[in-house]
């Protein structure tokens, strides 16, 4: 399943062209994060972008923070014109492959991230997603309007060019999942085990760096937790002020009970 989410945007117009991208080109979400004025959704011309979209109000979610955004994510990409310090950039053609199956997979939540049409995501923001990827155009004009962007984003995953098959079974972490696992090994890992304030530092950035990004399944998480556990932790994620996702926990453990039969038969 895709999710566009749109942070602090400006122009109703883009607003409601985004709305009708999403109607044109399969299923998927859009939430706004922060928009610039409350009455986006009520403006003539967010209604007239989004005219002939049926219930056009219900499939817009708003929130005020990009991490409720994402918290039900488990890929997230942020989409970005200008390059971002030592930041790598993927090129959406040669990464549109990658995401394919997450796009598509209805356990699994693709979030797609576009920052404000004045000067897009701030690093803090694009730190939030796994990964960061630039749009092709001509190097003499780089910024693509709001809209057209993400209707070139959903025409591609419509149109079905990745060739990467889901595989079942495995479960990937959503950014809620994702988040608890950082701050559970930074809170052990970084300020219970490394030496000295330096020694700390290095390690939560390193933390940081590899478990922002990487492709993390829940089994991944569950063997850290495990070891975490192992050197004396008893965090929950309600201790960093997140909620649990205990619809993914059931599944995982049905999983498990189904691992735990089948080596039994064996």
């Amino acid at each position: 399943m895709k999710r566009i989410v749109l942070v602090r945007p400006t122009g109703p117009r883009n607003v409601g062209g985004v709305m009708r991208a999403v109607a044109n080109f399969g299923l998927a979400e859009l939430w706004v994060v922060k928009p610039d004025r409350p009455s986006m959704l009520i403006h003539p011309d967010f209604e007239q972008m989004s005219h002939g979209v049926e219930n056009v109000r219900e499939r817009i979610r708003v929130v005020d923070s990009l991490d409720e955004a994402l918290a039900e994510c488990t890929l997230t990409i942020g989409f970005t014109a200008r390059p971002r310090g030592e930041r790598w950039r993927a090129d959406w053609r040669n990464f549109v492959d990658e995401v394919y199956p997450a796009a598509n997979a209805s356990e699994e939540r693709l979030g797609l991230v576009f920052g404000s049409e004045w000067n897009g995501l701030t690093d803090d923001e694009l730190d939030r997603c796994q990964h960061a990827v630039r749009l092709p155009t001509a190097d003499e004009h780089t910024s693509l309007n709001l809209a057209v962007a993400a209707s070139i984003v959903l025409y591609t995953l419509y149109e079905g060019r990745g060739s990467r098959r889901h595989e079942g079974g495995a479960r990937m972490l959503s950014f809620a999942e994702r988040e608890f696992l950082k701050q559970h090994l930074i809170a052990v890992l970084a300020r219970k085990v490394a030496r000295g304030e330096a020694a700390a530092r290095d390690v939560e950035a390193s933390i940081e760096r590899v478990f922002s990004r990487a492709p993390l399944e829940s089994r991944d998480a569950r063997a850290w937790h495990k070891l975490m556990r192992a050197l004396g932790s008893e965090l929950a994620p309600s201790d960093f002020d997140l909620r649990p996702n205990a619809k993914g926990e059931r599944r995982d453990a049905a999983l498990e009970r189904n691992r735990k039969k089948r080596d039994a038969s064996e």
